[in-house]
């Protein structure tokens, strides 16, 4: 089986066509700038060689043609078998791997306002996908799947009961195809069991959060009800005093909708530094003397080492952390400063393998450290197309 796996987010889309018989990636491709007259488009074969070129891409329907025809119209045009996509969020119905049906699609509408950055894309891509790819299966697999298994003790708010049964306001959790993927890997590196394992997964991006796993199950995440929630995000707040928001809303009469734009977009490290969404951006802004900047930064690093002690202290222990997503991965500086005084908990860098450049699975923890620190790649993707597969063979 053929499975597609698109990515998308707000001005890009990214793809894998995964052969599953010895999941092999076919192709691969991304397409940035959409919007632009001038939208690149970069594809590479199965032997990883790659072509880039400029194109006029209006809008993600474009974007899907434009996909689809790299695909198609090679010299061996391939065929898709199933569609797999990282859903978001659609409430309490939907917390696991599903068919797309109309149904799940009215659900994910009702989460619109929830997840106003990821879920209006996700939906107008499964739309546009259905449309010209008919009769070809498609499976949504939600973010908040792998969380099923937090306990009540750690995802019930304390609200009015009634939230949660009307509304479905709860933690949910999200990450989770990722937190999935680190959690199998994590095992395969140290050449252990899951069982027994105690594993903080940090997935730091341009949204980020902390998740224990034990048991190679999620047993607590910094994401809530929302992706708004847990950590600092790039332009997305974290924490936040709900009485906060109320007080600014008044103070500035602001609509609900005025200021979920603020919290999705303006707020986050770029609230914060006041410089950019992008950690290297903010990175040189702070070794140039921006305060805001450095701000940033501190508050990154304070919250990731804050979720590493407590979820330590939920599990009654830690055996390992792992660093994933875009900073977890490429920022040494930032795996540095997050596991500096954690050495009460056993935990001891090891600098030169931190800072060594690489691009694969590694631990970099010292030799004497009694909890082992890695770095790992997250392949959301495969995650996603063995989930298709999953939910196809049992219909």
């Amino acid at each position: 089986m053929k499975v597609l796996v698109p990515n998308l987010g707000s001005t890009s889309l990214k793809y894998q066509l995964i052969d599953m018989d010895g999941e092999r990636v076919l192709a691969r491709g991304k397409i940035e700038r959409i919007g632009s007259a001038l939208a690149i488009v970069t594809t590479w074969d199965a032997e990883g060689k790659s072509t880039q070129a400029t194109a006029a891409v209006p809008d993600h329907r474009a974007a899907i043609q434009t996909l689809l025809d790299r695909l198609h119209g090679g010299a061996q045009p391939t065929a898709i078998d199933a569609v797999g996509f990282k859903a978001v969020h659609g409430g309490p119905r939907y917390r696991g791997s599903f068919l797309v049906t109309d149904e799940l699609l009215e659900a994910m509408k009702e989460f619109v306002p929830v997840a106003p950055v990821h879920n209006p894309v996700y939906i107008q891509a499964m739309q546009v996908f259905r449309e010209v790819l008919r009769g070809v299966p498609m499976v949504a697999v939600f973010e908040p799947g792998f969380h099923v298994t937090i306990p009540e003790r750690a995802s019930v708010y304390g609200v009015p009961f009634e939230w949660l049964e009307k509304y479905g306001v709860r933690r949910y959790g999200f990450h989770g195809s990722s937190n999935r993927y680190i959690s199998q890997r994590v095992p395969e590196v140290l050449g252990r069991s899951a069982a027994g394992l105690r594993l903080v997964s940090c997935h730091l991006g341009g949204s980020s959060s902390i998740c224990a796993i034990r048991d190679g199950k999620s047993l607590d995440s910094s994401f809530g009800f929302s992706a708004q929630s847990g950590m600092e995000h790039a332009a997305r707040c974290g924490e936040l005093d709900p009485f906060a928001v109320l007080h600014v809303m008044e103070k500035e009469k602001l609509t609900t909708a005025q200021m979920r734009e603020l919290l999705s977009k303006k707020s986050g490290l770029l609230g914060i530094s006041g410089v950019s969404s992008d950690l290297r951006d903010i990175e040189e802004a702070a070794a140039q003397g921006n305060t805001r900047a450095a701000l940033a930064i501190e508050v990154l690093v304070y919250e990731v080492k804050k979720y590493i002690g407590a979820f330590a202290a939920a599990m009654g222990g830690l055996d390992a952390v792992a660093f994933a997503g875009g900073i977890g991965e490429n920022s040494w500086q930032v795996r540095q400063e997050v596991c500096r005084g954690l050495e009460f908990l056993g935990l001891r860098l090891d600098d030169e393998k931190n800072r060594a450049p690489g691009s694969n699975d590694r631990i970099i923890s010292s030799r004497d450290s009694n909890v082992a620190v890695l770095v790992v790649y997250t392949n959301e993707e495969i995650i996603v197309a063995r989930e298709t597969v999953r939910v196809l063979g049992q219909q």
